[in-house]
């Protein structure tokens, strides 16, 4: 008997010898920096940014700073729309499990730190191009399929069973927007930061059923944007949050230096900017040209072969999927 709209899930260690997939979209983070003469030496100082990070951020009994590492997995969703056993690699997120090389125990970290998904790249690179949409405008149904694909995922029995808890995205700040330090602090996440409108991508992100909280860490040049379903303060533990914080701050500092590897930190009111000039660059080497280049491409290939050739199914799918049904069996 079929099953339509399967969910599957597959796990590639992210280490030094890491190679993408062929179904990987090639500018996701860790893929980007896994290709070229560069690649071994790329992933092992990225993996080595991560566990300093880590540990500067964990440093109850862990005075020479060396006590914890973290090993990463790349969680690979994919889903099958007509139940033939054909499958589209739909989502990948990144699940750490975090290494106390003092007791040798093994500690659950973060579900979902990065986020990949085809039909995002659609849908930035493919739709909104071809409405002529300008700076920030986007149709009052943008993002709508993306959203109920993501809720049915995580609210499958298939994620479930891998998984206790609910992602948190981590992704840069939007450089449309500015942001102003709040005086909340949090042991971990550091200073709260907010602004007064919601990015396109933050109202991408509302359609998964994700709200949008802005933190700048202790140590950190600029806020870091989480995206969550649940409370970001008290759903998930230190270690979870730290886990997440190492993870994307370190990729962001290769892939976006002028704001996250910037010789000041942000102030009261923060403006991020690619053109900022005062910063350093990290010895990872990476093409964001190609990278956005590739996002293009990318976007173009699932419109051929997942919008075109499953439209039908896809809309009467959406408009017969009921967030309300998904969010009831999260709860459950």
């Amino acid at each position: 008997m079929s099953n339509k709209f399967a969910c599957s899930i597959k796990r590639i260690r992210f280490d030094e010898n890491y190679e993408p997939a062929n179904s990987t979209r090639l500018t996701t983070n860790f893929a980007n920096l896994a290709r070229g003469e560069s690649r071994e030496e790329n992933l092992r100082r990225t993996l080595a940014m991560i566990n300093n990070r880590f540990n500067s951020l964990a440093t109850v009994d862990n005075p020479k700073g060396d006590r914890y590492s973290l090993e990463i997995d790349i969680i690979s969703a994919e889903i099958d729309i007509e139940g033939n056993g054909q499958t589209f690699p739909f989502i990948e997120t990144l699940k750490s499990t975090i290494i106390d090389h003092q007791t040798g125990e093994r500690i659950e970290g973060m579900i979902g730190n990065s986020f990949s998904s085809y039909v995002r790249d659609y849908d930035f690179s493919v739709v909104l191009p071809a409405l002529g949409c300008k700076f920030n405008e986007m149709p009052e149904d943008f993002g709508d399929l993306h959203g109920k694909l993501y809720l049915h995922l995580v609210n499958s029995d298939v994620f479930k069973a891998e998984f206790k808890k609910q992602p948190v995205i981590c992704l840069s700040v939007s450089t449309t927007k500015t942001y102003y330090q709040t005086a909340n602090v949090h042991p971990v996440l550091g200073v709260e930061y907010t602004n007064d409108d919601y990015s396109r991508t933050d109202a991408y992100f509302a359609k998964m059923g994700l709200s949008v909280r802005y933190f700048k860490p202790q140590g950190a040049n600029a806020p870091l944007a989480f995206y969550c379903a649940g409370d970001l303060l008290r759903d998930y533990t230190d270690f979870e949050l730290i886990s997440a914080i190492s993870t994307m701050e370190s990729f962001q500092r290769i892939y976006r230096p002028e704001i996250y590897n910037t010789n000041s930190p942000a102030g009261v009111v923060y403006q991020p900017s690619l053109s900022y000039g005062d910063y350093s660059l990290t010895r990872v080497v990476y093409d964001r040209v190609e990278r956005g280049q590739l996002a293009v491409k990318q976007g173009k290939w699932t419109e051929e072969n997942f919008i075109k050739p499953y439209k039908h199914i896809l809309d009467e799918w959406a408009a017969n999927f009921k967030v309300e049904t998904a969010q009831k069996n999260q709860a459950a």
